[in-house]
């Protein structure tokens, strides 16, 4: 495998990991303002159906991302309202039922638009940016989506840590107590961050549906809404974390593409699920004490200055429910 080859590979990946972090940067608020949406998964999946529906019907690409996000809030909407108002189980009850819900009613109300061509979101290269060597290929000769994405992970990072609404929304999840006593209404502002979360995770449905995998089938992203909740875990609720997260997530799912096409002795489902498995295997390995006993073979100056840095990473990344 040559450089050029290697560029292609990590566009593609980068790419291809967009809608993923759309998802989970939605996932990432609601998680910080103290509500766990377990519907992610069938949220963008109905989503992605609604998106790709609504853009074929009305031959619009900005109302079926409307749409889409629609669908997002409502889901979460349904999320919030179950457990602020009703007091009842964010997971069991309320999450994993719409999860249910949305993956089997995206089966049978989109079964008109399954393998039916439809818009897609245009191509738009960066004028000057896409030429420079190496960065251009790499992050700039995508879309808007993808250019919205570097913004998105970018200001919810700045917001985050260098604002004070950002800390009243960690403060939220992490003593909600203490923002209380601060004066901040928190019920009201888990439904705000709540809704914009669950809009993202619409954006991300579409973002499937009408640019990464264009067009509609049954369960056309399953799986992806699980992927995007271990990613929130995985990334300690950091924005840029998650971000690569998602990113190498990506990476997996590009060269399991690339293996497809030169190990043909091996049957292809083996490299469909093989990016799954193996975010799965990294989640594990890096979660916990795991990286803790592979360190112990460093010299120990060394291994000091790893784990500061680790910790510096997430410290102010802690849970956020």
């Amino acid at each position: 495998m040559n450089a050029a080859q290697l560029v292609a590979i990590l566009s593609t990946a980068i790419a291809t990991a967009t809608p993923l972090v759309f998802a989970c940067i939605g996932e990432t608020i609601t998680e910080r303002a103290g509500v766990i949406n377990l519907s992610a998964e069938g949220t963008i999946m109905l989503a992605a159906m609604v998106g790709f529906a609504v853009a074929k019907l009305t031959g619009s690409l900005v109302l079926g991302f409307l749409a889409a996000a629609a669908v997002g809030a409502l889901f979460a909407g349904i999320v919030a309202f179950g457990s602020l108002t009703l007091k009842g189980s964010q997971i069991i009850a309320i999450g994993f039922v719409l999860a249910l819900l949305g993956a089997d009613l995206s089966s049978f109300l989109g079964n008109p638009f399954v393998r039916i061509p439809g818009p897609t979101v245009p191509s738009l290269p960066i004028p000057f940016l896409r030429e420079v060597p190496l960065l251009g290929p790499l992050l700039f000769r995508g879309d808007l989506l993808l250019y919205a994405s570097y913004a998105l992970i970018g200001g919810t990072w700045f917001f985050f840590y260098c604002t004070r609404p950002g800390l009243m929304l960690r403060a939220m999840g992490e003593q909600p107590a203490a923002a209380f006593a601060r004066g901040t209404d928190v019920i009201f502002w888990r439904y705000v961050y709540t809704l914009v979360g669950g809009s993202l995770l619409g954006l991300a449905g579409a973002a499937f549906s009408l640019d990464f995998k264009a067009g509609w089938s049954h369960r056309h992203t399953a799986g992806y809404g699980w992927i995007a909740l271990a990613i929130v875990i995985f990334g300690g609720w950091n924005p840029l974390r998650v971000a690569l997260g998602a990113y190498l997530f990506g990476i997996l799912q590009s060269f399991a593409g690339v293996a497809q096409t030169t190990i043909r002795a091996v049957p292809t489902q083996v490299f469909t699920v093989a990016p799954f498995v193996l975010m799965i295997l990294v989640l594990v390995l890096t979660s916990g004490e795991w990286w803790e006993y592979g360190l112990r073979g460093i010299p120990p100056r060394l291994r000091r200055w790893i784990q500061q840095a680790v910790k510096a990473t997430a410290g102010s990344s802690g849970a956020a429910v």
